[in-house]
């Protein structure tokens, strides 16, 4: 099966839609705060949650979505993008709702998890989405198509997210829903998106010339990596207080950590608290960016991108 024509786009369009798109999000906020009109908050929600990964899934097409050595089976198209994008972004946050209810329950290793399910229904929807491109293989594309995947369950679950900090019992919360946004789209980058991009990398490397997937070891061991550095991140928050309460609290109930409660920092140790939280979040980051950058090392056509 032919791939489809790539659609050429401008160089920096990423860069044109990030400022346009961050406009329009703050012109949205500032008339629905002072309108009071509550119809506008679909249209914030989705600005807000949608604005970054999109872009990000913008500016890795046109760095990374053609082949430089010229082979055509192997350019990404707009379409190709835009499916790993919203149906696997889609496929994975039901996956991953379906299998979080029916499975998981408060415990010590609730986030590890949540990491195994999410990172797994995000390749899953990877997988079902390149069901009818066999050519389509490599590290290249498995960065490109996996970041896209990752991104798209980003937006939805991210749109989720700040409607349930808008509504709340009180009425419509507008500030806690622009936190919410601000905060998710800022992290944004170092979560879902990097993630599938470094899982998504060594399962189209290892895929075969008639588009079977080979789940070999590297495969399932960057699909554990990738899952521990999620579940790491999603409880940079749990570990923050254990460890706070572990350096100021001499009679912890280290019981009730394993019960899944957790304590709020007092106001002496909120800035302990902020400390470990962001440098967690940091360090998880690191980890990442690192492995992605070791695997680019691996594709010498990437050493030649512009």
């Amino acid at each position: 099966m032919s791939s489809p024509a790539p659609l050429q786009i401008s160089p920096g369009l990423w860069r044109r839609c990030l400022w346009g798109g961050l406009a329009l999000w703050l012109l949205t906020a500032v008339i629905t705060y002072v309108t009071k009109n509550t119809t506008l908050l679909p249209t914030l929600i989705l600005l807000g949650s949608f604005l970054v990964p999109a872009v990000f899934v913008l500016w890795a097409y046109e760095r990374h979505g053609s082949d430089p050595q010229g082979a055509g089976s192997q350019t990404l198209s707009i379409g190709m993008i835009l499916g790993c994008f919203l149906v696997g972004g889609i496929l994975g946050v039901l996956g991953a709702s379906v299998m979080e209810y029916y499975l998981l329950h408060p415990s010590l290793w609730l986030y590890v998890g949540v990491g195994l399910i999410e990172e797994a229904v995000k390749l899953a929807a990877l997988m079902w989405v390149l069901r009818r491109y066999p050519q389509i293989r490599g590290l290249r594309a498995g960065v490109v198509l996996g970041a896209s995947v990752g991104f798209g369950f980003a937006a939805f679950e991210s749109a989720g997210y700040a409607f349930n900090a808008a509504v709340t019992m009180q009425g419509i919360d507008l500030r806690s829903l622009l936190q919410t946004e601000m905060l998710r789209g800022v992290l944004a980058p170092f979560g879902h998106g990097l993630w599938t991009a470094i899982s998504g990398a060594v399962l189209l490397s290892f895929r075969r010339p008639d588009g079977r997937f080979r789940f070999a070891g590297p495969v399932i061991g960057t699909y554990l990596g990738v899952s521990l550095l999620h579940a790491l991140w999603d409880s940079t928050h749990g570990i923050a207080l254990w460890l706070v309460a572990m350096l100021t609290t001499s009679d912890l109930d280290r019981s009730l950590f394993a019960q899944g409660y957790l304590p709020q920092p007092t106001d002496q140790q909120k800035h302990l608290f902020t400390l470990f939280s962001v440098g967690g979040m940091v360090l998880v980051s690191l980890i990442g960016l690192a492995w992605a950058r070791s695997l680019a090392h691996r594709d010498p056509t990437w050493k030649r991108t512009p």
